[in-house]
C-alpha cells in the first residue's frame, strides 16, 4: 500500500464533489491500486488549513455542502493561511487545483501550480485558466518537458470525463492529427437543443441556469470562449501548436436562428457549438486553422447524435482513422472522474 499525501485548492462543487467521491472509494482504490490518497491540506475562498496528520474528507465536504468557509474547520493551534501559502509551506505529493478558472491573469490557480510544480508536487488541474494563459512555461516545468520533473495533467479541464486529451496524447501516438472536432460546451449544447424544440433563447437559457449547468453569467459559455479555451489547451496538449486565444477564431451562438435549427433538426441533424482544428500544410510541417462556432451537423455526423447532456469529441489521423468518444454526465462528476484518472496514472507510472 502506497500512501500519497494531496492538498487542494478550490472548494466548489468540483472540489467538493471530488472529496465526496473520494471518501466513497478508499476499498477500491486500496484493492485495486494499492494505493490510498490522504488530503493534508485544502483551500477555499475563506482561506486554507493544513493538517499533516490528515483531514476528514466527509466532514469537510459536508462542511462545504453547508455553505461555510473552510477555515472554520481548524482546530486550536492549527496551521491556517491562504492557498498560494498553503502550497508554499505543506508537504505533500500532490497538487489539485480546481480554482475558478480566471482568463485574466490565470490566478490564483497560475501561481498556485507553478508553485507546487517547482516544489516537486505532481499537478492534477479541473481548472482551465492557467493552461490557457500559460501552457507552454507549466509543460516546461513538468514531466511533459522532463521526465524527471513532476507531473502535470488535466483531463478534466477539457470536456470532464471525456478523454479528449488522452485520445490524442497517448491513443494517437505517432499519428498525424489532420482534425479535430469537439462538442465540448455543455451549456450551448443544451440551449441549442431545446431551442430547436421550439423554445426561446431566453427560455433555453433560463433553464440550463435552472438546472445548474449555465453559470448566473453565461457570457463565456454563449459567446464561444469556453469552447475556445478548451481548444487552446487541446493544440497545445495534444497537436503541440503552441497557441493562445488569439489564434482562435471565435462566434458564439446568439445569432444562430430558430429556423437553423429546427432545418437540421428536420433534416435528422442538428446545429452544435463544434470547436475545429483543421490541418493546413505549411512545408514539412503541419499547422492548423482554429476555429468555434455554431456548426450544422449532417445526419450522418459522428456528432450530429449526441443528446442534450453530452459532449463529444472526433479525431481524425493518417493511421487512427475515425477516432469518436462521447460521454453523458450530469453536474461536477466527470471533471473529478477525470482528476482521479490523472492520479492514478501518476502513482501506476511512479510505481
Amino acid at each position: 500500500m502506497k500512501t500519497y499525501r494531496f492538498i487542494l485548492t478550490g472548494l466548489g462543487n468540483i472540489g467538493r464533489t471530488f472529496l465526496e467521491m473520494l471518501s466513497t472509494r478508499e476499498q477500491l482504490l486500496a484493492e485495486r491500486y494499492g494505493l490510498a490518497l490522504q488530503a493534508v491540506g485544502v483551500a477555499d475562498s475563506s482561506g486554507a488549513i493544513y493538517a499533516p496528520e490528515g483531514l476528514n474528507l466527509a466532514a469537510v465536504a459536508a462542511h462545504k455542502k453547508a455553505r461555510r468557509g473552510v477555515v472554520e474547520l481548524a482546530g486550536p493551534g492549527q496551521w491556517r493561511g491562504d492557498g498560494l501559502a498553503l502550497v508554499e509551506q505543506a508537504e505533500a505529493d500532490f497538487l489539485l487545483e480546481a480554482t475558478p478558472t480566471n482568463l485574466v491573469d490565470g490566478q490564483p490557480g497560475l501561481d498556485m501550480v507553478r508553485i507546487g510544480l517547482r516544489r516537486g508536487m505532481h499537478a492534477v488541474l479541473a481548472s482551465k485558466g492557467p493552461l490557457v494563459l500559460a501552457y507552454q512555461e507549466l509543460a516546461g516545468l513538468s514531466d511533459l518537458t522532463t521526465k524527471s520533473a513532476p507531473a502535470l495533467r488535466f483531463s478534466g479541464a477539457v470536456g470532464g470525463a471525456l478523454p479528449s486529451i488522452n485520445l490524442g496524447r497517448r491513443d494517437l501516438a505517432g499519428a498525424r492529427i489532420q482534425r479535430v472536432e469537439a462538442v465540448v460546451n455543455g451549456t450551448t449544447q443544451l440551449i441549442l437543443w431545446l431551442m430547436s424544440q421550439g423554445q426561446s433563447y431566453e427560455a433555453a437559457l433560463a433553464e440550463a441556469q435552472r438546472i445548474g449547468i449555465a453559470e448566473p453569467d453565461p457570457s463565456l459559455d454563449v459567446a464561444g470562449w469556453d469552447a475556445a479555451n478548451k481548444l487552446v489547451i487541446i493544440a497545445n496538449a495534444v497537436l503541440n501548436l503552441p497557441t493562445t486565444l488569439a489564434d482562435v477564431s471565435v462566434t458564439g451562438i446568439g445569432g444562430v436562428r430558430p429556423e437553423e435549427l429546427q432545418a437540421a433538426r428536420a433534416a435528422g441533424g442538428r446545429v452544435s457549438l463544434l470547436a475545429v482544428a483543421e490541418a493546413q500544410p505549411d512545408g514539412s510541417s503541419l499547422a492548423y486553422r482554429l476555429s468555434v462556432a455554431p456548426t450544422t451537423l449532417a445526419a450522418d455526423h459522428p456528432l450530429a447524435h449526441l443528446q442534450a447532456d453530452e459532449m463529444g469529441i472526433v479525431y481524425y489521423s493518417d493511421i487512427g482513422g475515425r477516432m469518436l468518444a462521447a460521454v453523458r454526465e450530469e453536474g461536477p462528476g466527470g471533471s473529478c472522474a477525470a482528476m482521479l484518472r490523472d492520479i492514478i496514472e501518476i502513482a501506476q507510472r511512479e510505481r
